[in-house]
């Protein structure tokens, strides 16, 4: 079968960012073309919650989840924690998640600030029994801390893995999916390929991270939904497994963590 004909889910792309924005239609077609069916658009925060949701009303293949970004966090973030809670109170079907949120230790965004706003997402996402799309950089044993320390196994996705066997079978011991980006087109992150290898199929998913996280080759250009299918062909070489077998294995993945509520 033609890698084309595949069905494929982006659980991770920012649709809703400026250089999308203008023809939102073509690149969803774009994306479609190359097997994309389906495709998740998180928030980063109160600047684009209302977008997202926006655009997910207005295409049947999107949908989205809304939080707070570690990267955009300030020090009035906390005073839009109750307009949070009600956007999750009120939200719409194709809200399928809490997120993007979690930790990045490689920024100049206070780390006090990054753990108090991560763990009242956290809790928010267990009051309404929301999975969690995680950002985790040079963090992950304080992620892991955290989530642990509030008990939370709804699982989620660990977004843009990029690490050891170890580390993603402690998220996916919490019910976590790992995401599967374009870092893996990359030889040289030898260590996040051969996690990526050694993991169970039934804890991968896909995602582009597009405008962000350009494939080995297309450095310099602007990532896209529809270079999903370049991660598929590559994961099926890594894994020796069949591009379709990989394909099914982790559309149903995607499925049954982000449409079980």
């Amino acid at each position: 079968m033609s890698i084309s004909k595949l069905r494929l889910f982006d659980t991770h792309c920012h649709l809703d960012f400026s250089v999308f924005s203008e023809n939102v239609d073509l690149h969803i077609k774009l994306a479609q073309k190359s097997g994309v069916e389906k495709l998740l658009v998180p928030a980063i925060g109160p600047s684009n919650w209302q977008r997202v949701a926006q655009l997910a009303e207005s295409y049947p293949a999107l949908y989205f989840s809304l939080g707070f970004h570690p990267y955009f966090l300030s020090q009035s973030s906390h005073s839009y924690i109750d307009q949070f809670e009600q956007a999750l109170d009120n939200r719409d079907e194709k809200c399928l998640a809490l997120g993007e949120c979690g930790l990045d230790f490689a920024i100049d965004v206070d780390s006090k600030l990054q753990e108090s706003m991560f763990e009242v997402q956290i809790e928010l996402a267990k009051k309404t029994a929301l999975p969690l799309i995680i950002h985790s950089r040079k963090a992950h044993n304080r992620v892991l801390q955290l989530l642990k320390k509030h008990h939370f196994n709804q699982g989620g996705i660990l977004h843009a893995f990029s690490g050891s066997e170890q580390q993603a079978r402690q998220f996916i011991d919490l019910g976590f999916k790992i995401g599967v980006g374009g870092i893996i087109t990359y030889p040289r992150a030898n260590k996040t390929r051969l996690a990526i290898c050694a993991l169970p199929l039934e804890s991968l998913v896909l995602e582009t991270d597009a405008p962000d996280m350009p494939l080995n080759g297309l450095q310099g250009k602007v990532n896209h939904p529809k270079y999903l299918p370049i991660i598929v062909q590559t994961l099926a070489l890594l894994r020796g497994q069949s591009e379709q077998s990989i394909a099914e294995a982790l559309w149903a993945n995607s499925h049954s963590l982000l449409f079980s509520l």
